[in-house]
């Protein structure tokens, strides 16, 4: 059986905000089973993170490394190793969004792809990037 996580269960995780609801959130995140993890659930705590809790941006980067990279946690759709390389995308200089990132894992997780992007900051490391002409 497989085990998702949501949002919810990330943020109170990571904020330690309402501590009771914290403390169930790492009894799940922080026990033996392993729990997946989805693009969106990332993009999704790091807008929560960067826009209602005013976390910097590259304290969210490092905090959603840190916790992509603890053993039980798996991500769902996206190899684990480009996610985490998304996530260091994200940290220069701003120029790359959350979702844009993801969106760079799936496709560095698939064979041949092409993105279309009509964002001239779109990620092309190790991608081909098109426009519409």
């Amino acid at each position: 059986m497989n085990r998702f996580l949501d949002t919810s269960m990330l943020v109170r995780y990571l904020t330690n905000d309402a501590p009771d609801l914290a403390t169930k959130a790492a009894i799940i995140i922080d026990g033996q089973d392993n729990l997946y993890i989805t693009d969106v659930v990332i993009v999704e705590a790091a807008y929560v993170l960067t826009s209602v809790y005013r976390v910097p941006r590259n304290t969210v980067v490092d905090y959603m490394i840190t916790f992509l990279q603890k053993e039980n946690i798996l991500t769902f759709g996206i190899d684990k190793g480009k996610a985490l390389q998304a996530l260091l995308l994200c940290r220069p200089s701003g120029r790359v969004s959350f979702g844009d990132a993801m969106i760079w894992a799936a496709a560095q997780s698939s064979e041949e792809s092409i993105v279309y992007s009509l964002d001239e900051r779109f990620p092309d490391d190790g991608l081909e990037v098109k426009s519409i002409p």
